[in-house]
């Protein structure tokens, strides 16, 4: 399924994604309760690619049980204040060989920091990894070919769903993927500013409410834009009863992209509020068993007028607090948006599986 333009993160000029992934149809998801071990390949790679030059990036941690690389360089503090792509990948702390792929891929391309006149390059690529060891085989990850295969695809026309690094990704109990928003922001001091998110969702917790069968607070007017209704009390008791089977995976990963113009310390705060989109659409989030990680970007394509604040403030603070708002927005219909555009991998049922009378019939 690829994402409509007006509504995806590669809306912020200078962003492409690409995915790479391995799905075998007979793949089986372990469960250790049954002594059974997972089969076949259920896993992948998804690159954000950021062409921008002086694109600023940052990233914040709020999970208990990060899998990371690069983190720490992107501190406001740290003398690197870029990244040439981020790198979000299944296969855990294994997956972070990915990015090694990404590197060698940009290197090849010349793209990085510049450390000399004789061309040669250092590609900054940070990267996080969720947890799906057991769906298909545990020795079955993303290695550096996945990753560069991942940035050789990098398009503006990306796919949603079970793809890329959301291939053997579950959201609680429900089949998890990837998803991805964005705001186009019309009025204000950030008149003209696009915010965007993809998120690869595979949390402890769950984007479904089980009491109602639908996205945490949904009201009418976001069931109309989804294209669900409330669903029957036999699907939402088919539900609660497969939340209370679930067996747990973790983290929530993704980037926040903005193509305002943002320094250091302000970019991560988008990547801060971030976490609030996760926190509204992932009951619980943020658990000692999660490595929920966001990413921000700022392309620092667009500064609408400013108005007047008081001296010794940020004198973009009017333009970064209507940033956040639409970041946490887009995160989290992000995260939504990927449980619903969800295929079945490995046995692991999809909302429209457990719900069916949530989903309209023209959808």
């Amino acid at each position: 399924m690829i994402a409509p333009s007006g509504d995806r993160i590669t809306d912020v000029a200078g962003i492409e994604v690409g995915h790479h992934h391995r799905i075998d149809p007979d793949a089986v998801l372990a469960d250790p309760d049954a002594g059974r071990e997972g089969s076949g390949w259920a896993t992948g790679v998804t690159v954000i690619r950021i062409s921008r030059p002086n694109a600023v990036c940052a990233v914040d941690v709020r999970g208990g049980g990060p899998g990371t690389r690069e983190t720490d360089l992107l501190d406001p503090v740290n003398s690197v204040q870029t990244a040439n792509a981020i790198v979000l990948a299944g296969g855990s702390a294994y997956g972070l060989a990915a990015a090694d792929g990404v590197m060698s891929g940009l290197e090849s391309a010349g793209v990085g920091l510049r450390m000399d006149d004789l061309g040669h390059v250092v590609p900054i690529v940070p990267g996080a990894v969720i947890f799906d060891l057991p769906v298909g085989s545990w020795e079955n990850r993303p290695d550096a070919a996945f990753g560069r295969a991942a940035l050789s695809s990098a398009t503006v026309d990306l796919e949603v769903g079970s793809v890329g690094a959301g291939a053997g990704a579950r959201a609680g109990a429900l089949k998890g993927g990837v998803g991805t928003a964005s705001i186009l922001i019309e009025n204000g001091p950030a008149a003209g500013v696009t915010v965007g998110a993809l998120m690869v969702v595979n949390p402890v917790g769950s984007v479904i409410d089980k009491a109602t069968g639908l996205p945490w607070a949904a009201t009418d007017t976001d069931l109309q834009r989804l294209g669900l209704r409330r669903p029957s009390e036999r699907d939402v008791a088919d539900h609660a009863d497969l939340v209370a089977k679930q067996t747990v995976l973790n983290t929530t990963i993704g980037v926040v992209a903005t193509d305002a113009v943002l320094d250091p310390a302000s970019t991560r705060r988008v990547a801060m509020v971030g976490h609030d989109g996760i926190a509204r659409s992932i009951v619980p989030a943020h658990s000692p068993l999660d490595g929920d990680t966001v990413f921000a970007v700022s392309t620092g394509a667009v500064l609408p007028d400013q108005p007047d604040v008081p001296v010794g403030m940020n004198p973009g603070v009017a333009l970064l607090a209507e940033v956040c708002r639409a970041a946490a927005d887009v995160v989290a219909r992000a995260i939504v948006g990927a449980v619903l555009a969800a295929t079945p991998v490995a046995g692991l049922p999809t909302f429209r599986d457990v719900l069916p009378s949530a989903c309209r019939a023209t959808d």
